[in-house]
């Protein structure tokens, strides 16, 4: 690892760490803030499901941004941000200045996480992006594990409000790192083997062949050239570029060149606001289906976020410059890459609903046991991420993440059979299946959506990542409650109830999903390499 890497690797897992900490460890202390702040029970949910709503509906554009500013600056307004709404949140007087801090909070989060792929999609070779997001794969089952365990000691030692204070100094610490820190290889200001006397190392579409390019057979030399004084005019009329070099032209300097076409990209703040109201509303919706009584209003919701899309789609095909490329959409790896996070991510929470309330309602356990019951699941999450990136390189993407979803389905389906009696082991086996194969998944997809996008539209190919693992799980959620409180009977027991065996189903349609992935393991020599480096300068005889 370069020394440039280092610190761009250290940004990418913590920040992707803090987000996922800071949502385990607010579900154990929403009792205590409740408690503390004589707040309702809506009151308290919307410290949840504003901060989604806020994170869901911004994921794309702050990618946008990242693609157009740099996923480095990006990054580090985002970590900062977080910082100073989770300080203000712990000294928050009241329930509404909380839920309006979430928001920020969610404001900040969809800074920040679209950038931590960002930035290793601009600093590590497409062939190479396996090991960095395993790391941060690994990172992120590991903070979710913790999560509990941690926020339950802090709120019992120092109270709720200890809890925001946590994430404070890593986010602060990564988010000034991020500030002194040089982005690798933004497009337009990255070393570049192919130009590397550029003034910030970058390749530029003008280095081809242009008039008085030693290199272009066109511009060979011949014995009439070399009788041109040095800064004369080219028979042809263009400077060659030797002539940069004279005392003379070193008075008037070139002007400097023009922005990337990439960075000069429109925003589409018009797309940004339709594709955050569109967003906003599916997850308002899906959390509202989940909540007892207010299903019609949820349904409402979701066929307004319907709506919404439709516009999004009208709008998209209309505008020069769309906020969701047409060249990512139409990429059959990119969008198979997402359907398999989203299937997954949804059969995975929504399983861990039904299992939580089976594990403590029916069985009576309280969260510790519960917690040590589906443990191999982060451990497999943790120990599993390292292993994804050799199994990618050897058997492809495609045969990978189709035993991912194999293993996921199986681990679902094997829970969905469980009665009340059930023992530790057969949870156990259930949980290690599901936690093999969500990272199988997660690792692979996501490498190959970073992988498959064009480095110009990286960030909006993370944000669209971020958004699939945050639609995923309110979605499931939502199912598994509208299903139990369909089929009553059963309760949370798995056996008698359809929420588990329709959330078998989910995982499974992972399976056509993986299988439109890319079958060849990732080699170097994907995409077309860099053309090799111009010869040297033809020697100038003065006459």
């Amino acid at each position: 690892m370069t020394p440039r890497r280092a610190p761009v690797l250290a940004c990418s897992v913590v920040g992707a760490a803090v987000v996922a900490l800071d949502g385990t460890v607010l579900t154990v202390a929403q009792p205590a803030l409740q408690h503390d702040l004589h707040a309702a029970v809506g009151q308290v949910q919307w410290t949840s499901t504003g901060y989604l709503i806020a994170v869901a509906s911004l994921l794309v554009f702050a990618g946008r941004l990242g693609d157009r500013y740099g996923h480095r600056r990006v990054f580090a307004v985002g970590a900062l941000g977080f910082a100073a709404a989770s300080t203000g949140i712990a000294l928050a007087p009241g329930i509404g200045a909380v839920i309006a801090l979430r928001v920020l909070q969610g404001v900040c989060g969809a800074l920040l996480q679209p950038a931590t792929l960002g930035m290793l999609r601009t600093a590590y070779p497409p062939e190479r992006l396996g090991t960095p997001i395993a790391v941060r794969t690994a990172a992120i089952g590991l903070a979710a594990a913790a999560g509990p365990l941690v926020g339950g000691a802090l709120v019992s030692a120092y109270g709720w409000r200890a809890v925001f204070l946590l994430g404070v100094p890593p986010t602060l610490a990564i988010g000034l790192l991020a500030l002194t820190t040089r982005e690798p290889n933004h497009p337009g200001d990255a070393a570049h083997p192919r130009n590397p006397a550029h003034p910030r190392g970058a390749a530029h579409p003008r280095d081809a062949f242009h008039p008085g390019d030693a290199s272009d057979p066109r511009n060979a030399a011949s014995p009439r050239d070399a009788s041109y004084p040095r800064g004369a005019a080219h028979p042809r009329g263009a400077a060659h570029p030797r002539d940069a070099s004279h005392p003379r032209d070193r008075a008037h300097p070139r002007p400097a060149p023009p922005a990337p076409p990439a960075a000069r990209a429109a925003l589409d703040p018009g797309g940004a606001l339709l594709l955050a109201v569109t967003l906003g509303l599916l997850v308002h919706g899906l959390v509202e289906a989940a909540r007892p009584g207010r299903t019609e209003a949820g349904l409402l919701a979701c066929a307004a976020a319907v709506g919404a899309g439709l516009l999004l789609a009208r709008h998209e095909r209309r505008t020069a410059h769309p906020l969701l490329p047409a060249e990512l959409l139409r990429s059959r790896p990119v969008v198979a890459g997402l359907a398999v996070l989203l299937a997954a991510s949804a059969a995975l929470f929504g399983t861990l609903f039904v299992a939580t309330y089976f594990l403590q309602d029916v069985q009576g356990l309280d969260p510790l046991g519960c917690a040590l019951r589906v443990l191999p699941l982060a451990a497999l999450m943790v120990l599993g991420a390292p292993f994804c990136p050799p199994l990618q390189r050897r058997f492809g993407p495609r045969r990978t993440a189709t035993a991912g979803a194999a293993l996921l389905t199986g681990g679902v389906l094997l829970l969905s059979r469980l009665d009340a009696a059930a023992g530790a082991l057969a949870v156990g086996v259930s949980a290690a299946l599901l936690g093999a194969g969500f990272v199988t998944l997660m690792v692979t997809a996501t490498s190959v959506v970073v992988h498959r996008a064009p480095e110009a539209h990286a960030g909006v190919a993370g944000g669209l990542q971020q958004t699939a693992m945050n639609i995923g799980p309110a979605l499931g959620v939502a199912i598994a409650t509208l299903l139990i409180a369909l089929v009553p009977g059963g309760g949370f027991v798995p056996a008698h109830g359809a929420a588990l065996p329709a959330l078998t189903v989910i995982a499974a349609l992972a399976l056509p999903a993986a299988l439109a992935l890319p079958g060849a393991a990732q080699r170097r020599g994907t995409r077309p390499g860099p053309p090799p480096p111009r010869p040297a300068r033809r020697i100038c005889v003065r006459s």
